[in-house]
Parts: structure tokens; sequence; C-alpha cells
């Protein structure tokens, strides 16, 4: 009994340390009971084949419908703004339903693979029409949430968050834009045509990599080139964002962005925050980073020191041009 109590206490104190010297044990900070790291993946079953409609084959089991919570929109490389789930996962509409009158076809085995988003708990994105956001009536008698009258999904082979693998699946499901339409390739590749651009390549940039400023050296970008921000009144550790409600139409977070999908920057303290809100927010060296709405093309740098609070980052995560 004493050896097998030992070795658990001895696996636990490990966990703890890793922890710990992933965010701020340099800082002296005690542990805060703070979520981090990458969710979950929102559903099982990538052992299963495609069926003809873009649905799976047998196998697997369908799992009850998990609330979106709090939306959020993701700036992707290839298909611009998409919306997602407060966990940072894509979510998807179905050429077979219908929105005027909302109508769902994907039952039995397609829900296997397309998990449904159920309509409970569920908050608009800041900058998106709340008007757009309501439910349809599903054949078991749950509630699934609908945008522009689209019944929404996630798809299973979407392993992490920020993930579009269920994109033109069978030519019938698409990632949904804010507005409630497909998201397409190059949706947003005309929108900036001529925009100088400091010679950052949108559709080649990873999903967080370093750009030259003239005025203030290296700094982090957004993979569409967009400067990424840090607020003074956050903290590392424990991690607590003070940007809330009204902050973040103005200052929207970063979504989660894999670490094989960075150019340049620090890995220490590279991990997913859990926001009170619900969104999960990337960090970099346990600081929850930002962009600035008032940034309209790649190059701005319009939040740089706006309320004495807010500067832009540094590849090891620090403050940029910041007071000392």
């Amino acid at each position: 009994m004493n050896t097998w109590r030992n070795a658990s206490l001895a696996l636990t104190a490990a966990a703890v340390l890793a922890l710990t010297t992933a965010c701020g044990q340099d800082n002296g900070n005690n542990l805060g009971g703070q979520s981090v790291g990458a969710a979950n993946p929102a559903a099982a079953g990538s052992e299963n084949g495609y069926g003809s409609d873009g649905g799976y084959g047998s196998g697997g089991a369908a799992q009850a419908a998990k609330p979106a919570g709090q939306l959020a929109l993701s700036d992707t490389k290839k298909l611009g703004k998409v919306v997602t789930d407060s966990e940072g996962y894509t979510l998807y509409r179905f050429d077979k339903d219908s929105a005027s009158p909302p109508k769902t076809t994907c039952e039995g085995e397609c829900a296997k693979a397309w998990p449904v988003a159920a309509a409970t708990d569920v908050k608009a994105a800041a900058g998106m029409d709340a008007s757009l956001l309501g439910e349809v009536t599903r054949a078991d008698g749950s509630k699934q949430l609908t945008l522009a009258g689209w019944p929404l999904y996630r798809f299973a082979k979407d392993t992490k968050p920020g993930d579009t693998n269920g994109q033109g699946v069978g030519g019938t499901w698409f990632a949904a834009a804010p507005d409630g339409k497909k998201a397409a390739a190059g949706a947003d590749a005309g929108a900036e045509e001529g925009a100088e651009d400091e010679g950052a390549q949108r559709t080649e940039l990873a999903g967080l990599s370093v750009r030259k400023d003239p005025k203030l050296g290296d700094i982090v970008v957004d993979s569409k080139g967009m400067t990424v921000y840090r607020f003074t009144k956050d903290s590392a550790w424990p991690m607590k964002t003070a940007c809330t409600g009204e902050c973040l139409e103005k200052w929207p977070v970063v979504a989660p962005v894999d670490k094989n999908d960075t150019e340049g920057i620090t890995k220490k303290g590279y991990v997913t925050f859990s926001r009170p809100d619900g969104v999960k927010q990337q960090t970099i060296d346990c600081w929850p980073l930002y962009t600035f709405a008032a940034d309209k093309k790649p190059g701005d740098t319009n939040g740089q020191g706006v309320g004495g609070s807010w500067y832009a980052v540094s590849p090891d995560g620090k403050l940029v041009g910041a007071p000392k």
C-alpha cells in the first residue's frame, strides 16, 4: 500500500512541476487552479470512413449535443473569418439542411461524424449579429443552434482548435461565416488589394509569426499579418484577464494556434487560457494575446501604447516599447 501511495504522490508532483515550469515558476507564484493547455477534441470517431454524403460509415457512437457556449470569430488563412465554439472548434453548416424554415437532415450515422452544436448557453461573438442566432428542434426533441437559420455542427476529425478539416467534405459541408453563409477559399483574398502590408504575405504566414516593424522591431503577428498585443492589466500566473465585455469588441482574443503553426516565437508558456467567459485564448509566456479592431491592414500598430496599457508583443512574449 505504501509503495503504491508513494508512486501516486510522485506522479502528482511531477505533473504540478511541469505545469509550474510552463507558467510562472520563476515568478514564485503558486498554482491558481487555472485551466491551461489545448482543449479536448469535440468528438471521437476518426476510425470510421466517409460516407457518400460526407458522413461516416458504421461504428462509433453519437455523443450528446454539446453547447457551443461563447462563440468566437477565428481568422483563417484560407477561409477568412469562421465561427467557432467556446473551445475554438470550427462550426459547420450542411447543404442538405435548410435555413428557411430551419431544418436538419443530419441524423444517425451522420451525427456521429458531425456532432450537433446545442443551442443552450450560447452567446454571440464580438462583432457578430446576435439576431442571426436561433435554434431548431431535432427529431429527438433536442435544440440545435442555428445561424441565419442554418443548423450548426462540429466535425469529429477536427482534433484541435482551429482545424477546418470539414471544409468542402462531400461537396456539402462548409465552415460557417459570421453571417451564416458558407466560408469559401480565398474569401478575404481581394479585400485589401493594394493595401500596404510591410512585405507580409498574408496567405503564407503561420498562425503566429514575427514581423520586423520599422519602429518597434520584431513583433508577433497573426496569420493575416495583424499585430498581436498584450494588456498590462492581465496577469501571467495565475493567468487572469482584465479585458471582458465591451473591451473584447475593441481587443478580440487570439484564438488557439497549434505550436506547429508558429514561426520564430518562444514556446515557453505557450498554452491555451480558459477565459471566465468560456472562450479559449492563446498565450505566449502565459500572457493572453489580443488583436486590435482599429488595425485595418497588416502592418498597422494603432494599438501600441493605447491607454498606457496595450503594447505589441516581442517573440519572447515581452512588451514592446512599454515604459520601464
